[in-house]
C-alpha cells in the first residue's frame, strides 16, 4: 500500500481520518459513491472540503493511487469529484488508480482549487 507523505492524516480538531496507518490484512475496504445529503452535520461537510482541497494540492488532474486514502473519506468525493482511471477498476485495491474530475471539483469545492 502507498502511503501518501505529506497527506494530512485527519480533519484537525475532530476525529474524521483521511488516511489509514497500514493496509487491512483481510482486503482494502471498498471505495464506493455516498450520496451528500443537505442535513450532513457541518463538521462532515468541512471534512469534505478539506479533504478535496488535499487532494487537489497533491495529486491535481495527475492520475493517482487509492494507497493509504480512506476509503470512507473517498467514496464521499467517488462518482463525482473523484473519478476510477483504470478500466477495470477494481474498488477493493489498494493500488487501483483515481483521477480528479477537475470541473466537478471546482463546482463542488471551490475553495479547493484556489
Amino acid at each position: 500500500m502507498m502511503k501518501h507523505r505529506g497527506f494530512p492524516g485527519r480533519l484537525p480538531g475532530s476525529d474524521l481520518q483521511f488516511t489509514l496507518r497500514r493496509a487491512n490484512p483481510k482486503g482494502a475496504t471498498p471505495v464506493v459513491r455516498r450520496e451528500r445529503f443537505r442535513d450532513r452535520k457541518p463538521v462532515d461537510r468541512r471534512a469534505d472540503a478539506v479533504f478535496a482541497a488535499a487532494l487537489w494540492d497533491q495529486f491535481g488532474d495527475e492520475p493517482f493511487e487509492r494507497g493509504n486514502l480512506d476509503a470512507g473519506r473517498l467514496s464521499w468525493l467517488f462518482g463525482r469529484e473523484v473519478l476510477p482511471y483504470d478500466d477495470p477498476f477494481d474498488p477493493e485495491d489498494y493500488e487501483a488508480r483515481l483521477i480528479i474530475d477537475p470541473e466537478a471539483m471546482a463546482r463542488s469545492f471551490p475553495e479547493a482549487m484556489e
